[in-house]
């Protein structure tokens, strides 16, 4: 993971400010400011409720903002026309939640369809490129695989796969350690921080899974009530003494150690000594 450092305006990938979102008369975000450098990993977290997912959709366009703007790649989003737009899309990737992947095509199919939606290439090049893509995923294995027949690991895989069609310079990622056992998990975490070294990529993701925090984040954003609690490394945001940070780990380290005590259980073993 990077070290943290000061990094010139030129270094921005995403920028957003003031960022306001409203339904109806409730007001989800307030104001919120984020800054993420090329090549870095910017976990956004928070509890259930925080807002977190509400700036992730606000950041892609997702949902509308009442206030506020959002630069990525250096073009303000809002009122982008939409030749300008659907370019600037292409040159960012997104892992939603679940993977996303259209049942009735199998996983090389669903990895194309960027490709043959934005790309003017033969069908041998766009082969070749799937094939490629789900190497980079260790899933060349799965390519006539319906998603159906994929485990839960495998799919999110999968539409990591899809997302890296296009070559993005950024990879978006929405909870991608959700409904994962922790081995699962930790193996996904590792092809993300292998696959930001390897394609010079920057990754923001969203997430509350204390383990696949631990594991990526150059830096984080923590979102609590619709606000901006704490921002910056996880040492810097540890040592500032906010107690909801500090809640918030506390509680998912306290899950983590159910979860080890519960597995240990399971198979008859003694859990290890130690907290998170």
């Amino acid at each position: 993971m990077t070290t943290a450092k000061t990094k010139p305006e030129s270094d921005v990938v995403v920028e957003v400010r003031g960022l306001t979102v409203r339904y109806g008369s409730n007001t989800v975000l307030k104001h919120v400011d984020m800054t993420v450098h090329q090549g870095e990993i910017r976990v956004i977290l928070g509890g259930s409720g925080s807002g977190k997912t509400t700036l992730f959709k606000g950041i892609l366009g997702l949902t509308d903002v009442a206030a506020g703007h959002v630069a990525i790649l250096g073009q303000k989003t809002q009122n982008l026309p939409e030749k300008q737009r659907d370019r600037l899309m292409q040159r960012i990737g997104v892992l939603f939640q679940n993977g996303a992947l259209f049942g009735s095509l199998t996983v090389g199919e669903n990895v194309a369809l960027p490709l043959r939606e934005h790309r003017r290439l033969p069908e041998g090049a766009i082969a070749e490129l799937v094939r490629m893509k789900l190497a980079q995923v260790d899933l060349g294995h799965a390519e006539n695989l319906y998603p159906s027949e994929l485990s839960g690991g495998m799919r999110k895989r999968a539409g990591l796969a899809r997302a890296l069609a296009l070559d993005p310079e950024i990879l978006f990622c929405d909870e991608p350690s959700a409904g994962l056992d922790p081995l699962t998990s930790a193996d996904l975490d590792r092809l993300i921080l292998t696959l930001r070294d390897r394609l010079k990529m920057t990754v923001v993701i969203v997430t509350h899974e204390l383990a696949s925090i631990k594991a990526v984040a150059d830096s984080l954003l923590m979102i609590g009530g619709g606000k901006v609690i704490a921002e910056g490394p996880m040492a810097k945001v540890r040592a500032q003494g906010i107690a909801a940070v500090d809640e918030f780990f506390a509680r998912k380290a306290r899950t983590v150690a159910r979860q080890d005590t519960s597995v240990a259980e399971l198979f008859g073993l003694k859990p290890a000594k130690g907290g998170a």
